[in-house]
């Protein structure tokens, strides 16, 4: 594995030459037909940000996003009154970020370009963190969720997502991958590690997450995972969709979703 900064600068160069979900909007870049194609699509197929965000809940209180990306998610805690903060790894982003806050007349208390394993931000500062799908493109995750922890003000909420290895989806990856190509040694790690969004993707299981957490000072932890849109292989034919309801059948709907959440507070 590479050293962490190098590692680092592969993903921002991934990251920064296109914003994740801006590939599905063929409008005009920072329009509003742009950014609502977006919004459209990515609550389209991933609904369950809109539960577990709870982006009402941030109304008056210190949020702070974690790699904002398009900035989707990041305009719904503005729209709904949050005292909103957020970081992103690239330029692109950030971009993103101040064209649509501009374009709705919102406004953010700090947007800026860092990174996960370094928030610029002072001990227990923010009332909820989030972060939905990012800290596992992060060289060292383990760090950025002791960077979330850190900022947290005592009894603030943390809100992240992260890929889970134990998944249809991730099971499917390998198969395309390394199944198929006879290259029976590759491990599903690192097929995503190689193959999945950015260089250096990682997937972890709900044991795994829970054992990096356990020595923390957190009240109400919860780690489970999302049945979704992707293990249902919406994005194959309609034969591999078949074959994914067929396997949803057979396994634990409560350990095999691609999307790994995790919740708890601060002590």
């Amino acid at each position: 594995m590479e050293k962490n900064e190098d590692l680092k600068k592969e993903v921002h160069s991934f990251w920064n030459a296109q914003s994740c979900g801006t590939q599905f909007s063929d409008k005009e870049k920072y329009t509003k037909d742009f950014f609502e194609e977006i919004e459209k699509d990515r609550y389209a197929k991933e609904p369950e940000i809109l539960e577990f965000a709870d982006f009402k809940s941030g109304k008056e209180k210190k949020v702070l996003e974690v790699g904002f990306g398009a900035a989707t998610d990041f305009m719904n805690w503005a729209k709904n009154g949050a005292k909103l903060y957020g970081i992103d790894l690239t330029v692109e982003a950030l971009s993103h970020a101040k064209h649509r806050l501009e374009l709705y007349g919102l406004k953010a208390e700090e947007i800026k370009v860092a990174d996960a394993e370094n928030l610029p931000f002072d001990d227990d500062f923010f009332d909820i963190v989030y972060s939905w799908g990012v800290i596992h493109h992060s060289p060292n995750t383990p760090k950025a969720l002791k960077e979330v922890i850190r900022v947290l003000k005592p009894g603030g909420k943390a809100k992240l997502m992260v890929y889970n290895r134990k998944s249809i989806l991730a099971y499917v990856f390998w198969m395309k991958h390394a199944g198929l190509k006879f290259k029976w040694g590759q491990s599903v790690a690192d097929v995503l590690w190689n193959k999945m969004e950015s260089y250096g993707t990682k997937g972890y299981t709900i044991e795994e997450i829970q054992d990096l957490l356990k020595d923390e000072e957190l009240n109400s932890v919860k780690v489970k995972t999302v049945i979704t849109y992707y293990d249902k292989l919406k994005r194959f034919n309609k034969l591999m969709q078949i074959m994914a309801a067929i396997i949803l059948k057979l396994v634990n709907k409560k350990t095999t979703g691609w999307f790994l959440t995790i919740e708890f507070s601060k002590k």
